[in-house]
């Protein structure tokens, strides 16, 4: 969140203004083959050239069989690692790879059509397929296909390159057939929060993706995995399938476990089931000055912002201020968030913003955290907690933090996020790993759409931030990640004056929310399914919103609450 926060990620809102594309591939036909050499670098680095001697052949990691490209950015050097490959003309080839690292990128030049090029961000935490797709011009015959790191960036690692497309009549690598479907899933290990599935390998397999209830939430290299984050006393239903450089076969019969427990009361009793949630300003930054009575009844979470740092690490406490809030007391404010919970509502604490410095690093901090974050809800009567840091976070301790905090509260605790828009493009990233490690216990993760640049979509494609698609494309992400439809909200500014870019009318935000719940109102990504669980929406912030006449409360609030 922010007072206002300045803008994030100069760096993809530049690459996406440049052109860059990030295009959903198809599947390869059956005629076509991989006209690239050692694209499983089993041969050491036959057939490719780095720039600078940037590249080497590795036995680890690897994605499949026993080499892989390491290369490694240097200076100027981008640590650019490239083939040339005999194509056909007038044809259209899929290119793709496997790749490990930050800012980590794959293209075609000299299609004589238009060049392609896709890019991931990253963080080092484990394989990602990064694809696209080019077509060659009349007179194209070979065509140039590379991949190469960033500036500043560590060494990335890449494996199994392929081009499939038409064959061109140059040497080409065999294209192996797609794996068939997993047998044998069973599910075993039962605990409260996690079950154990197993199933038979299949032959010619590089890994397999698990899918529960019908969501991809993991791609493995083993015959078995603990899945985690799971609900007492709940089923689900689990899916295995294989994959190889040709692509992912069809899934495994389905296979229905249950987590022992439950039977206790219902988290966060006060959350509606479709929620609006504003963040209240604890100073005057020139939006209206409120007291926490005069925030809009649409509003079913409110947010204080924010949580101040203190010297112990970790540990946090909350300052009023009253002077530039007109002389609002501490006994007024405390009265006023009981009254509100009175009404119905949830009032937490949030921790971070913009110029929140608050880390948590190890177990003591973690610990810090928790214990003081518990003494402010009983002094002040908060229901929870926010986390809106916005300079990373650990997800191990975090998660210990949360948790112990957790414990104190019980279950009626309300827990929110509020991660930017670059935290939750991949599972591995810091914020998406912690949203799962607590999802029996979070409430809702209001991602910001705004103050971005330009992101990828679950497609694959690049959107701007502004647009209904921007809206649901990024929102799909989280919604096939792992994350139960009921905790991921969208989170936008209340007018132009709330953030620095990003700013979308009412109506927008509406079109969104229909179009994840009901399928309606989409822009040119439409999602596969509906989501109709979807929590609702969240703004920066009461303050603004107020400031332009409660416009976009009484237009989203309505829609929020008349979800299905």
């Amino acid at each position: 969140m922010n007072r206002i926060r300045s803008l994030a990620l100069p760096l993809a809102a530049t690459l996406a203004a440049g052109g860059l594309t990030a295009l959903a591939a198809g599947p390869a036909q059956a005629a076509d083959v991989n006209v690239v050499r050692n694209g499983g670098f089993e041969s050491g680095l036959a057939n490719w050239s780095c720039s600078n001697g940037s590249g080497a052949s590795v036995s680890s990691p690897v994605y499949a069989g026993a080499g892989a490209l390491k290369a490694t950015p240097a200076g100027s050097d981008n640590a650019r690692c490239s083939q040339t490959v005999t194509v056909k003309p007038n044809s259209t080839y899929t290119l793709s790879t496997q790749v490990q690292g930050s800012y980590v990128y794959l293209g075609a030049t000299g299609t004589g059509a238009q060049d392609a090029s896709t890019w991931t961000p990253g963080s080092g935490g484990g394989w990602q397929k990064l694809s696209t797709t080019f077509t060659t011009g009349p007179n194209t015959t070979q065509v140039t296909v590379y991949t190469h790191g960033w500036y500043g960036q560590p060494a990335y690692t890449v494996d199994e390159f392929s081009v499939f497309g038409p064959d061109g009549g140059g040497p080409t690598d065999p294209g192996p057939g797609l794996p068939g479907a997993p047998a044998g899933a069973a599910v075993s290990g039962q605990s409260q929060n996690g079950l154990t599935l197993s199933w038979n390998a299949v032959s010619g397999a590089a890994g397999y993706h698990v899918y529960q209830d019908g969501v991809r939430v993991q791609t493995v290299a083993n015959t078995s995995t603990p899945v985690t984050g799971l609900a007492p006393g709940t089923s689900y239903s689990f899916q295995v399938s294989a994959y190889n450089a040709a692509g992912e076969g069809p899934k495994s019969a389905p296979v229905t476990g249950t987590t022992t427990g439950g039977g206790g009361p219902n988290p966060n009793p006060s959350v509606p089931k479709h929620a609006l949630t504003g963040y209240w300003q604890n100073f005057n930054n020139g939006a209206t000055v409120q007291k926490i009575s005069d925030v809009s009844a649409q509003y079913d979470i409110i947010a204080v912002s924010f949580a101040d740092a203190t010297t112990t690490p970790g540990a946090i406490t909350f300052n009023l201020d009253s002077a530039g809030l007109g002389g609002y007391t501490v006994d007024r404010f405390k009265a006023d968030v009981a009254a509100k919970k009175a009404a119905g509502k949830s009032v937490i604490l949030s921790i971070g913003g913009e110029k929140g410095t608050i880390s948590v690093n190890d177990s003591a901090s973690a610990t810090n955290l928790a214990n003081s974050a518990w003494a402010l809800m009983q002094e002040y009567g908060f229901n929870g907690i926010d986390i809106d840091l916005e300079n990373g976070l650990n997800p191990t301790y975090m998660t210990q933090a949360l948790r112990a905090l957790s414990a104190k509260a019980g279950p009626s605790m309300v827990l929110t996020m509020a991660p930017q828009t670059i935290d939750m493009q991949s599972t591995q990233g810091g914020y998406f790993k912690t949203a799962l490690a607590v999802k029996d216990i979070l409430t809702v993760v209001n991602m910001q759409y705004y103050n971005s640049g330009a992101m990828n979509g679950c497609d694959g494609k690049v959107y701007s931030q502004g647009s209904v698609d921007f809206l649901t494309a990024l929102a799909c992400i989280q919604l096939e990640g792992g994350l139960d439809p009921s905790q991921v909200g969208i989170g936008v500014p209340a007018s132009p004056s709330g953030a620095g870019s990003g700013y979308v009318s009412p109506t927008v935000v509406n079109n969104a929310l229909d179009c994840l719940a009901r399928g309606t109102g989409c822009g040119s990504f439409k999602p596969s399914k509906t989501y109709p669980s979807l929590r609702g929406a969240m703004t920066w912030s009461t303050n603004w919103d107020a400031k332009a006449g409660s416009t976009w409360s009484n237009a989203v609030g309505p829609k929020v609450h008349g979800l299905p």
